[in-house]
């Protein structure tokens, strides 16, 4: 796998992860 690639799928689950984080708990925001 590229690293460019590699770095894009890490960035996107976290991405998707702090959005889901975001909406499950906003009293941390």
């Amino acid at each position: 796998m590229i690293v460019l690639e590699l770095a894009a799928a890490l960035l996107g689950v976290a991405a998707v992860a702090y959005l889901v984080v975001a909406l499950v708990k906003p009293e941390r925001f």
